[in-house]
C-alpha cells in the first residue's frame, strides 16, 4: 500500500504516524482490491483512541493497567482510557423488565447446541502439498462418483477410509458445534439429514465425504437457564452506545483532519 497516498491524520495537533496506521490496518478487514477501506478503518480507530488519551491526561489520571490473564496486563494506554470511560459513562443496571422483554421477542434464539450423527471417509494428504492434494482429492472425487448419491452405500466405500473410523464404516458419532475443524463444521451445516456431500471437502486431514445420519436440533432453553446471557448482552450493549455518544462528544470539539469518525 502506498502510504503517501493518503493524508497525514492529525487530532487536536497530535499526528499518528502512518506507520502506525498501516500496522493497525491489518486487524481490519476490507476486500482484496479495496485496501483503502482498511486503511481508512484503522486512521478511524487510532484517532478516536487519540482523542480519548488526550481527554484522559486532560483529566490528570493516572494508569492502573490491570491483570486480563495470568501474566497479561493491559498496557499503560489501555488502561488509561479504561479509566476515562469508568469516569465518564454512567450505565444504568439492567432491570428485570428489560430483560425479559429481550427473551419475549423470540425465545427460540436461545437454544442448546445442536448433535450431528456423523460418517465420514477421509482421503489423507498434506493440504500444503500440491500434488498430494491433487491425488487425494481425484480419489475422493472418484469415490463420491461410484456412490451417486446413494448413502446405503456409505459403510462399504468407508472401508478405504485413511480414518480408524473405517472399521465402523466411517462413523464418528454424535458431534456438536466446534467438535470438527472449522472446514468440515461448515460442510455439516450445509447437509439435510440422510444426505452426502456433494463434493469432497478439504480440512487440514485432507479430503472428506461426509455423510450426515441424523441431526437434533437444540432445544428452547428456560428463561432462568438464559437470563444472565442476555443480561451481559444488553449491558455490553448499552456500555457500547454510551461509549460512543462519549466519542461524539468529544470529536465535536476536536480539530480533526486526515479521517473521519461517521461509520465506515
Amino acid at each position: 500500500m502506498n502510504m503517501a497516498l493518503f493524508p497525514d491524520v492529525v487530532v487536536n495537533g497530535e499526528t499518528i504516524p502512518q506507520a502506525s496506521i498501516a500496522a493497525e490496518a491489518q486487524n481490519h478487514e476490507a476486500p482484496k482490491d479495496k485496501p483503502g477501506i482498511a486503511w481508512r478503518k484503522a486512521a478511524q480507530a487510532l484517532a478516536i483512541r487519540a482523542l480519548l488519551l488526550q481527554e484522559a491526561r486532560a483529566h490528570g489520571l493516572v494508569p492502573d493497567p490491570m491483570e486480563l490473564a495470568p501474566g497479561r496486563f493491559e498496557t499503560e494506554e489501555e488502561a488509561l482510557i479504561r479509566a476515562l470511560l469508568d469516569e465518564a459513562l454512567s450505565i444504568a443496571p439492567v432491570t428485570e423488565d428489560a430483560v425479559r422483554a429481550e427473551w419475549a421477542k423470540d425465545p427460540d434464539r436461545y437454544r442448546s447446541a445442536p448433535l450431528w450423527d456423523v460418517s465420514h471417509i477421509l482421503c489423507a494428504c498434506d493440504p500444503r502439498d500440491e500434488a498430494e492434494r491433487a491425488m487425494a482429492e481425484a480419489r475422493a472425487t472418484a469415490m463420491l462418483a461410484r456412490l451417486d448419491g446413494d448413502a446405503k452405500k456409505f459403510a462399504a466405500a468407508a472401508r478405504e477410509s485413511d480414518c480408524g473410523s473405517k472399521a465402523s464404516g466411517g462413523h464418528l458419532g454424535q458431534l456438536g458445534p466446534g467438535d470438527t475443524v472449522p472446514e468440515f463444521e461448515a460442510a455439516l451445516r450445509g447437509l439435510t439429514e440422510g444426505t452426502i456431500s456433494a463434493a469432497p471437502v478439504l480440512s487440514r486431514h485432507g479430503w472428506h465425504i461426509i455423510r450426515l445420519n441424523a441431526t437434533a436440533p437444540g432445544q428452547v432453553l428456560p428463561y432462568e437457564t438464559v437470563r444472565p446471557k442476555i443480561a451481559q448482552a444488553l449491558e455490553k450493549a448499552a456500555w457500547a452506545r454510551a461509549s460512543r455518544d462519549f466519542v461524539e462528544t468529544l470529536a465535536q470539539s476536536a480539530k480533526l483532519t486526515g479521517a473521519s469518525l461517521a461509520p465506515i
